[in-house]
């Protein structure tokens, strides 16, 4: 199977190493707008057919499957050509700008029976999926809260605020540990510079049950922090990406509550004990990510981060940016 990977900026070149590992797959194509790049392509990979825009990769009959790694406003245009053309296609995250164009590359992915995924590499990790088993088996009991933070110092985006680009990692995890679906956002924002993109963002997800999700991005911290907080009635866990080894920890703490009829009062019973460090599998999960992607075109299966997962993370992010806009209000997110 011949991959055109579209994008060899920050993080083309892993995706080009990753899909070049595997056996049943060959990269043959890449395109690339910057020419001063070119040379380096061809310093690891000799053998690559180079070319200056996408259009030309994606026309390539000889390619099966386009892989894009380009800024979001072009990740509609560019995968609704590649389906056209009969290319299955892997997005990276966001998966477009708007949930409007997100359905349309599905359907037209439907009509075609080709493959679309987008590529939320943490759904791989050992981490996650150590995270996934522990919320399935009901270790941490009924969930009541996830709190994630994910700050840095830069880098300043031209095109999309701070959740469109640090958000989409968090609410994917989200979205793959909950089986329900949030029902409203409220989110608030602040912009620093003069192009009114935000670069500090609160995003607060509303549910039915009760279950509540907030997240914290920034572009303007002097510390990098990539933390959730899980918590279960029975037991909490913290996953913290910045830890080389302990990524995972569970706490064996929790409450519970009862109310006290004669005094109208809620009391509750608290309860703090071990801390548990579960083993997780450490294999690259970009890896992980190609392999799916190429299992699913070969098998004819559904990837573990289809374009549907992709879509709901859109919708939020829509209905957090029209929050932001209207001051936090909240925003009912579209079905």
């Amino acid at each position: 199977m011949n991959i055109g990977i579209i994008g060899y900026g920050y993080w083309g070149p892993n995706l080009v190493r990753n899909f070049s590992s595997l056996q049943n797959c060959k990269v043959s194509s890449i395109a690339e707008a910057n020419i001063s790049r070119h040379e380096l392509i061809l310093k690891h990979y000799k053998d690559v057919k180079i070319y200056h825009s996408a259009e030309e990769l994606i026309k390539d009959i000889s390619i099966d499957a386009v892989v894009i790694a380009t800024p979001v406003f072009s990740h509609y245009p560019l995968a609704k050509l590649a389906l056209e053309n009969g290319k299955h296609v892997l997005i990276e995250k966001p998966m477009t700008s708007s949930s409007a164009h997100a359905k349309e590359l599905i359907e037209i992915a439907l009509r075609k029976n080709l493959s679309l995924m987008v590529d939320h590499t943490f759904l791989y990790t050992g981490a996650v999926q150590k995270m996934k088993e522990l919320v399935s088996s009901g270790f941490l009991g009924k969930l009541s809260y996830i709190d994630s933070t994910r700050i840095n110092l830069g880098l300043f985006q031209s095109d999309v605020n701070v959740l469109w680009d640090l958000a989409p990692h968090d609410i994917s995890i989200l979205n793959y540990l909950v089986d329900e679906r949030p029902i409203s956002v409220n989110a608030t924002g602040v912009s620093h510079t003069n192009n009114e993109i935000e670069n500090i963002a609160y995003l607060t997800l509303n549910y039915n049950s009760g279950f509540i999700a907030h997240f914290n991005c920034s572009w303007s911290s002097p510390v990098k922090l990539r933390m959730m907080l899980i918590g279960g009635m029975d037991k909490m866990c913290i996953f913290n990406d910045l830890e080389p080894t302990e990524k995972v920890k569970i706490y064996d703490t929790g409450y519970s509550y009862k109310t006290d009829e004669e005094k109208n009062r809620i009391m509750v019973d608290y309860r703090a004990g071990d801390i548990y460090l579960p083993k997780v599998n450490s294999t690259e999960a970009l890896s992980l990510v190609a392999k799916d992607f190429i299992e699913s075109i070969d098998n004819k299966t559904n990837p573990k981060s289809d374009a549907n997962i992709g879509l709901d993370v859109v919708k939020i992010l829509e209905a957090a940016q029209k929050s932001i806009k209207m001051k936090g209000q909240e925003i009912k997110i579209e079905k």
